[in-house]
């Protein structure tokens, strides 16, 4: 009976001692990766919550959609691709960002598997979006490399436009599919990058970025070819229907203009900068060293 009794109280003190013992790895391991990021960068910790930064990238932009049946290497279509906006940080990994850019794109089926439809366009548009962006490493770690994923939801104003002769007119008030379309969709964006530390306030990077489009008329090209007899004007039926430019008879009433179970979408590739601003409190102490400055 009593060797049972000390068989059981030594399991409990056995118990206890490896519980504080994983306790106490489990901190010195913490303690250790946090100094490393502290040691590296020679900086207290700040409080990750509530830092700041504004962000600009450039870059260029890439259509997917109806007027495209692959990736031509030849006429790929880039277009310029600009954002401007700012970043809020929550935690160590994560904040919120958000940004107003502009971009455009264009497209033209003479060099597509359809070139026989002799549709183009181009279109340069603004759009906004807000998001959250992951970052590998913590705040605190002063990683000089941080990569990072990204997600949120957004608005672009679609103003897509056709060249005849040398004019540019604008497409979606002509109806060219006999439909009047929303111009103003959400935008779904995705994306990852990379940050490199330059100084204690900026950070330069790379960033790829596939925005996917609610609506399949950022091109001006979704379902079928129209009724001519239906549309408002001589440059509506002109535009909706080119082929007789190219020497082709008109396409049927009702035949495949785009396809409207695919939606559109708008890729950029940017170089991005990054500068810190900081927090009330890091503000806060730049008022008292100004004040005990001579």
């Amino acid at each position: 009976m009593t060797r049972r009794i000390f068989v059981s109280r030594l399991r409990k003190y056995t118990m206890k001692y490896r519980i504080l013992f994983y306790i106490i790895f489990l901190y010195s391991i913490t303690s250790q990766t946090f100094s490393q990021g502290y040691g590296n960068a020679g900086q207290r910790y700040v409080q990750p919550f509530g830092l700041m930064s504004v962000t600009a990238g450039l870059g260029v932009a890439y259509y997917m959609g109806d007027l495209r049946d692959g990736i031509d290497m030849k006429h790929l279509g880039l277009g310029p691709s600009i954002s401007l906006g700012g970043q809020f940080r929550f935690t160590e990994n994560f904040s919120a960002r958000g940004e107003i850019r502009f971009y455009q794109v264009k497209a033209d089926q003479q060099y597509s598997k359809n070139y026989q439809n002799n549709l183009s366009f181009r279109t340069r548009n603004p759009d906004i979006n807000l998001g959250i962006q992951a970052d590998l490493f913590g705040y605190n770690r002063h990683a000089p490399i941080n990569p990072y994923l990204f997600a949120g939801l957004g608005a672009t104003f679609m103003t897509p436009k056709a060249q005849l002769g040398d004019n540019w007119y604008s497409l979606a008030p002509l109806m060219t599919e006999g439909e009047k379309y929303n111009r103003l969709p959400l935008v779904f964006t995705g994306g990852i990058g990379v940050s490199v530390k330059t100084t204690e306030r900026l950070s330069l990077g790379l960033e790829l970025c596939n925005n996917f489009v609610n609506s399949d008329y950022l091109d001006d090209v979704s379902t079928f070819y129209p009724d001519p007899d239906a549309l408002a004007s001589d440059l509506a039926r002109q535009l909706s229907d080119r082929s007789p430019e190219i020497g082709l008879p008109p396409r049927q009433v009702g035949g495949m203009r785009g396809g409207a179970e695919v939606k559109d979408s708008y890729l950029f590739f940017q170089v991005r900068a990054k500068y810190l601003l900081g927090n009330r409190q890091q503000a806060r102490e730049r008022k008292k060293l100004k004040c005990f400055t001579p």
